[in-house]
Parts: C-alpha cells; sequence; structure tokens
C-alpha cells in the first residue's frame, strides 16, 4: 500500500514534539506539505530543523531538489487554544485539506482537587482549540470536495483514569465532536475521524509514568510496573510509540481512507474485556 499526499496541505496542532511531531513527520514523508504548529518561533524553528534532518533518510524525500525539501515543512508559531491563535492561524494559512488536532495537555490530579480554572484550561486546550478550527477550515474543504479532519483522542475517553478525570473528559468530548463534524460533512467527499491513541511513549508521558512508579526503576521496569498497575486493560502491555499513531493518521488522511468517517479508531493496545468504540 503506497500512500501520496503529495499537493495537500496538512495543519498539525501542537506538532513540535511527540505525537504530533512523529505524524507531522508521517504526513511530510508521504508528500503533504506540513504545517508544524508550537507556541514560540524557537520551538517551532527547532522543530522543522529536526523534521528536515528526520526526512533526509527517506529515499523519496532525499531525491528532491533542496528547494521543494525546504518547501515540504512550514511553521505556524501561535497558541492554539487561544482564540487570538485561531485567527492566526487562518490569518497565515487561509486553507488546508488535512487538519489533524493533535494540540492537548494532560496530567494527573485527585479528582476532587481539580478547580474550576483547570477545568477550563483542559476544555480551552483539548477541545475548543479543535472546535475552532474545524469551524473555520472544514468549510473550504466541503466546498472542494475535499479533505480530511481527525482528533486525537484517547482510550482515557472511555476508560477514564481517576487520577485523570479532567482528560478524561475533555477527550471524550472529543469523540462527540468528530462524530457531530462527520454528519455536517456529510457527502461532501471530505471525511471526519477520531483516532483513540492508548498510552503512548512521549517524553511528556515518560515524566508522568515516574509521578506514578517512582524514580528508582530502570525505565523498562519502570514502563512494565505502571502498565501493570495504572493501565492493566492492555493487551500489549507496553507504552504504544508515536509512530504507531502518526501511521493511523497518515492512512486516514489518504485517498485510501475515503470511505472512513464518523469513526473512532483505535491504536489504543487493545482492551481486556472493554466496550469501546
Amino acid at each position: 500500500m503506497k500512500i501520496e499526499l503529495d499537493g495537500t496541505t496538512a495543519l498539525v496542532t501542537g506538532s513540535t514534539q511527540g505525537i504530533g511531531f512523529a505524524i507531522a513527520r508521517g504526513l511530510a514523508a508521504a508528500g503533504a506539505r506540513v504545517i508544524v504548529n508550537g507556541r514560540s518561533t524557537e520551538t517551532t524553528d527547532a522543530a522543522r530543523a529536526r523534521l528536515l534532518e528526520s526526512l533526509a533518510s527517506d529515499a523519496d524525500f532525499a531525491a528532491l531538489d533542496d528547494e521543494t525539501q525546504e518547501a515540504r515543512v512550514v511553521t505556524l508559531a501561535a497558541d492554539l487554544a487561544t482564540e487570538a491563535g485561531a485567527r492566526a492561524a487562518v490569518a497565515a494559512f487561509p486553507e488546508v485539506d488535512v487538519l489533524v488536532n493533535n494540540l492537548g495537555v494532560f496530567g494527573s490530579a485527585d479528582a476532587l482537587s481539580i478547580d474550576d480554572d483547570e477545568w477550563r484550561r483542559y476544555f480551552e486546550t483539548n477541545v475548543l482549540s479543535a472546535v475552532r478550527l474545524t469551524r473555520a477550515y472544514l468549510p473550504g474543504m466541503m466546498q472542494r470536495g475535499w479533505g480530511r479532519v481527525q482528533y486525537i483522542a484517547s482510550d482515557s475517553a472511555i476508560v477514564t483514569p481517576v487520577e485523570m478525570i479532567h482528560y478524561g473528559v475533555s477527550k471524550t468530548a472529543l469523540l462527540g465532536v468528530s462524530r457531530g463534524f462527520a454528519k455536517a460533512a456529510a457527502g461532501s467527499g471530505v471525511t471526519v475521524n477520531s483516532v483513540v491513541a492508548g498510552p503512548t511513549h512521549t517524553g511528556g508521558v515518560e515524566e508522568f509514568v515516574r509521578e506514578l512508579v517512582g524514580d528508582d526503576l530502570p525505565w523498562e521496569e519502570a514502563q512494565h510496573e505502571f502498565m501493570l498497575k495504572h493501565r492493566p486493560q492492555s493487551l500489549i502491555q507496553r507504552l504504544i510509540e508515536p509512530e504507531e499513531i502518526a501511521n493511523m493518521v497518515v492512512y486516514l488522511s489518504s485517498r485510501l481512507a475515503s470511505a472512513t468517517t464518523g469513526g473512532a479508531l483505535r491504536v489504543d493496545g487493545g482492551y481486556v474485556d472493554a466496550i469501546v468504540p
């Protein structure tokens, strides 16, 4: 199966590291012009440099001339958790063909101690950022008769951890957002989907794991302890690598996925006796 995204422009929110960075790399390797997003020019420029360096090992990318390679990855320095950031995105890039709503925050907290401001921060960042950009870009996709909108959800949307209730609720909301916008785009040639990601191996998650299991164990043992005690429902019993999430996103971004919309596609490591979409 060969996925070709030549001639498309993709915006991946929150893509300077982790899952977002892996998604940006996957889309660029498939031929898309990718917009890397972060809150500052320092982080976006650094991510762009890392991304271009990483792509140099890809044979198809290496065969391109220098100008084409440089044009394959561009940057957007804007806080997309805010209305001003969304306006800046649309002003800089009025049209995109693929929108990947990856931006999100997560962390652990006692469920009864999370105050209103923290609930609002999670909702603004994890939900409203995606809603605003979808409102901005979906109409143009529908007019052109083709486009892809995706939301990076989480298994926490379905099996909400007690230490991450605010995060879980925000990801549950994204499933509803995705389904609703898929219906709004019905028959237009545009697909809208969620990707339900399981616990993924990123720098932030390493810190989160250490918060829960401590710093004494070597990383492989700490990961195993975390999965055993805190995510026992996982069938693969390991953290998922960001590239494994990116593979699904790249496929859904392609014309090969033209009959998949309104879905919540799982890249969660599987579940033991759990009912999930």
